[in-house]
């Protein structure tokens, strides 16, 4: 049957965030992801399961070239030739990184454009607001970046090596699960954190930190591994693992100081604006009760004379349009079917004949002047 080129689409816009831990894959205008895969690949048979701590550039370099490779033959099933790419990235991200990803997609998979988005920024593309307080709650680390008029605020900027990650570890030190690998023991350490756990509300918290029983007492689950024998989780390993994120280090900071640092050390008139736009992204949200607890555990620690000028009572949080750990993937999807994407694209001919890859404000700064 013979199909009028009329009504054949425009070849889709490839959108990609790679994440310490996992990575989402899809094509621009859709409302969700492809493919959510772990963010690790083999060389030559060794297997590498974390691609940002690669030691050196030639080992980055295949690692980043297998990893496409699997992204767009194993689950996208489709080439990667002429493809316009984004890539939603952090705004920490090692600059070594993105430029060999850039290399990668540009001289080995031959993509006609690629432009790198800002993850804080995307986020607040699924709710069509431009200013924002953005609290990345991942793998390995917490990043809190304040957004104004689509601006990231730099100078703001707060990270903490403590979240889904320090959750795990602290699981491995409350149960037994026998003699495993370490991978075993990684992934039941995960899959419990996603069944079985919580975050419990400040009161039943510090009731518990002091060695006290509380009413009504969760209940213990039994945990089935390799469907062979299973494991008692007790109720307050359930309800107190997540604790270890709103607990300060020896610099005093957490994940609700950081939250506050940021607003009192930002300009006077955006303050309100900030606290009253807070959004949260990052798999390790998605904890039941982790928003509730640190609604909680700012207004808590409101009370200290250290804030008393902030003149701020309360604190708003946006309802994510989707699930949190893909919402910077689904910011990425909506930029890809704006006409923006073709102004802050940086073409492959254009890249073979500078050889340099812009970051955001460059790229918008550049276009706006020409």
């Amino acid at each position: 049957m013979k199909i009028e080129s009329d009504f054949l689409p425009e070849k889709q816009c490839i959108v990609i965030d790679i994440g310490t831990k996992y990575t989402k894959f899809g094509f621009a205008t859709e409302h969700s992801p492809r493919c959510i895969i772990p963010t690790c690949c083999e060389i030559d048979g060794t297997s590498i399961p974390d691609i940002y701590k690669c030691k050196d550039e030639q080992t980055l370099m295949l690692a980043l070239t297998n990893f496409i490779h699997m992204l767009f033959y194993k689950y996208a099933l489709v080439a990667p030739k002429d493809k316009k790419v984004i890539i939603v990235e952090s705004l920490l991200s090692p600059t070594i990184f993105k430029e060999i990803l850039a290399k990668v997609l540009f001289i080995t998979y031959e993509v006609t454009s690629l432009c790198f988005v800002p993850s804080h920024c995307a986020s607040l593309f699924t709710l069509g607001i431009s200013t924002g307080l953005v609290l990345d709650v991942g793998y390995k680390e917490v990043i809190l970046i304040p957004v104004c008029e689509g601006v990231p605020v730099l100078r703001l900027w707060q990270a903490m090596p403590l979240a889904g990650q320090a959750v795990e570890n602290h699981i491995k030190t409350r149960i037994d699960v026998g003699q495993l690998s370490d991978e075993s023991i990684d992934s039941i350490a995960e899959d419990i954190k996603a069944r079985c756990c919580f975050v419990t509300t400040l009161k039943r918290s510090k009731i518990l930190a002091t060695g006290q029983s509380v009413d009504p007492k969760t209940s213990d689950v039994e945990y089935h591994i390799n469907g062979e024998r299973s494991i008692t989780i007790s109720g307050d390993v359930r309800e107190t693992v997540h604790d270890v994120l709103f607990e300060e280090n020896i610099d005093q900071m957490s994940i609700t100081t950081m939250i506050l640092e940021t607003i009192i050390n930002s300009n006077v008139d955006i303050r309100l604006k900030l606290a009253e736009n807070i959004v949260l992204i990052g798999g390790t949200v998605m904890a039941k009760g982790f928003m509730s607890r640190l609604k909680e555990e700012l207004v808590e620690k409101l009370k200290c004379s250290k804030y008393n000028n902030l003149k701020i009572t309360k604190f708003k949080f946006h309802v994510a349009p989707a699930y949190e750990n893909y919402i910077a993937w689904l910011g990425g999807s909506i930029f890809g079917s704006t006409n923006n994407l073709n102004i802050l694209s940086q073409t492959r001919e254009n890249y073979i004949n500078e050889n340099y890859v812009p970051d955001w404000p460059t790229t918008f700064t550049r276009q706006k002047t020409e």
